[in-house]
């Protein structure tokens, strides 16, 4: 996976990721209400967004890549880590997570396929993956300033068909970032009502984010692939 997780955690130090962090927990904690008694993993640079549910989750731990220095955030008093990892040799048991999310990873991996193994491998069978990545078609993706304009944008069928080929099955779309990628303070500050009004107006395939929720798919035929077994983790109490 590329080091983009130090581009995420400079723009999250920002007004404008202060913004888009808002923006996309409204979409997850929709998505996602209740994680009460489940373990959740988030995989990518997703500490802006496991605080949604640090409070009633079992456990959340956030994995970035190994070259990346784990990011802390407050556990709230419960057994949160933060680690970082290989990609492609996540350092955990099979099905231990009932929630995995996917967050500045998919477009930042090396091999997505063999990522989205990894997932696949360490999600309970009836685990949900929620996976976010830069729209294709939106304008966020093309702006480099920001980590969505980083590393490989995804229309929603590519999305779709990279997951079928790793044995998911989509369940349900949304959308995120229909505000334009501005920097003025004006825009900042009114960037709820940009976002709400744009939604009601606009059709999700222009949006900057796609989201996208998937199961297992347990009817497929999974690709044997050649996975090195040494799984090496570098853990930092968050």
């Amino acid at each position: 996976m590329a080091p983009a997780a130090n581009t995420a955690k400079d723009f999250y130090a920002t007004s404008r990721g202060t913004m888009v962090a808002r923006l996309l927990r409204e979409r997850l904690g929709a998505l996602w209400p209740s994680v009460t008694g489940q373990s959740v993993l988030g995989v990518g640079y997703a500490a802006p967004y496991l605080r949604l549910w640090h409070e009633n989750a079992q456990r959340c731990i956030a994995l970035t890549p190994a070259q990346v220095q784990p990011a802390r955030w407050p556990t709230g008093g419960l057994p949160n880590l933060s680690c970082a990892s290989q990609e492609d040799t996540l350092p955990f048991p099979d099905l231990c997570f009932d929630r995995i999310l996917l967050v500045h990873g998919l477009e930042a991996a090396d091999n997505a396929r063999r990522l989205l193994r990894e997932v696949w491998r360490v999600l309970k069978d009836d685990g949900h993956l929620l996976v976010v990545a830069p729209n294709r078609r939106g304008l966020w993706a093309y702006v480099e300033s920001t980590p969505f304009g980083q590393g490989q944008p995804y229309s929603t069928g590519q999305i779709s068909r990279l997951l079928a080929a790793s044995a998911f099955r989509v369940e349900r779309w949304d959308a995120a970032l229909f505000m334009p990628p501005l920097q003025r303070p004006t825009a900042l500050r009114t960037a709820s009502l940009w976002e709400n009004g744009a939604r009601r107006v606009l059709p999700p395939g222009i949006a900057g984010l796609t989201i996208t929720e998937a199961v297992k798919d347990m009817y497929a035929a999974l690709p044997i692939e050649a996975v090195p077994q040494r799984r090496t983790a570098f853990v930092g109490a968050a």
